[in-house]
């Protein structure tokens, strides 16, 4: 008997411990996402006009709005992505030289031989500046993809939460209903008086 009680006390821990875990997932959750969009909004980033190509094909429902979401985050370094593309004439980061080639100076694909660079006063070689927007658009983006994923993730906090909450419960009315099954099946039964039949 002794070893029923202690798989009924485990549960009873095991429940409450579960619960617990869920609470507080959900507050972290709960404050993840909260936090993100906070963030977010404090930066200010506004949507430009519907009349932008990559504003009508990433955020046409967003047009000219404010970026408060983890979705219009992502939805907007889709957007910075298409217009540095744009200005490279296509090219990515990956795809352009370091510098500036001497031959051809508006040439965004550049060189990386610095012998067929571009040279300042100074005699040094010229940085491609289409190479360099691609640092500053890739931080950027990198930086709005975070706030989405840190939505998703406090959203998936959130589901884990509930589940484990969920969980909890079920453990301590299983545990009860073993509980209580027990105590039922060890209480004496009850015997009805039998009544005396009077001799004939």
């Amino acid at each position: 008997m002794k070893g029923k009680r202690y798989w009924e006390i485990g549960g009873f821990i095991a429940g409450g411990v579960l619960m617990l875990f869920g609470v507080v997932a959900i507050f972290l959750g709960a404050n993840g996402y909260t936090t993100t969009r906070d963030a977010i909004k404090a930066e200010g980033i506004t949507f430009g006009s519907a009349d932008d190509p990559a504003v009508a094909k990433y955020a046409n429902q967003w047009a000219d709005e404010q970026v408060t979401t983890g979705d219009q985050a992502r939805a907007f370094a889709k957007i910075m992505r298409e217009h540095t593309l744009e200005g490279s004439g296509g090219l990515t980061y990956a795809q352009m030289g370091r510098f500036q080639s001497a031959k051809d100076p508006g040439n965004p694909a550049g060189t990386s031989d610095e012998n067929a660079a571009a040279k300042d006063e100074n005699g040094q070689p010229v940085a491609n500046g289409a190479r360099n927007t691609w640092v500053t658009e890739t931080a950027l983006t990198t930086a709005l993809n975070m706030s989405y994923m840190a939505e998703r993730l406090a959203v998936f906090g959130l589901v884990v939460g509930v589940a484990l909450l969920l969980t909890g419960v079920g453990l301590v009315i299983l545990a009860f209903a073993v509980f209580g099954r027990r105590q039922e099946a060890s209480s004496p039964a009850t015997v009805r008086p039998q009544t005396a039949v009077p001799a004939s």
